[in-house]
């Protein structure tokens, strides 16, 4: 069964920095597109960023280009977020998703997602 699991969420004041850790299960990612989304409430689930199994492409929302940063450890099965300059806006769930094929900024294209982790960054 494929998991993965989202941590490293919490309550941070503006400015701040969180770290978020999404460790994958249940089958090889090799080839996998991952990903970054969140949600916040009353709002659709919006892509932040994702990267490539090589690392080689990555791309990120204009809203958190500069200030976040994706990374991923293959061998560890395991891909991270390090969020700097936190706003309140960016405030919501954030979802960990992985697919295969092309990259994507589109939700629905991924096929397996975490439980979400929740960042609240008060102003």
């Amino acid at each position: 069964q494929v998991q993965l699991v989202e941590s490293g969420g919490g309550l941070v004041q503006a400015g701040g920095s969180l770290r978020l850790s999404c460790v994958a299960s249940g089958r090889t990612f090799s080839g996998y597109y991952m990903a970054w989304f969140r949600q916040a409430p009353g709002k659709e689930r919006e892509f932040v960023t994702t990267i490539s199994w090589s690392g080689g492409s990555i791309r990120y929302a204009d809203s958190v280009k500069g200030r976040f940063t994706i990374g991923r450890n293959n061998a560890k099965n395991t891909v991270y977020l390090q969020m700097n300059s936190l706003k309140p806006e960016d405030t919501a769930d954030y979802y960990c998703a992985a697919k295969r094929g092309l990259v994507s900024t589109t939700w629905t294209e991924y096929d397996y997602w975490g439980q979400g982790t929740q960042v609240t960054v008060s102003s």
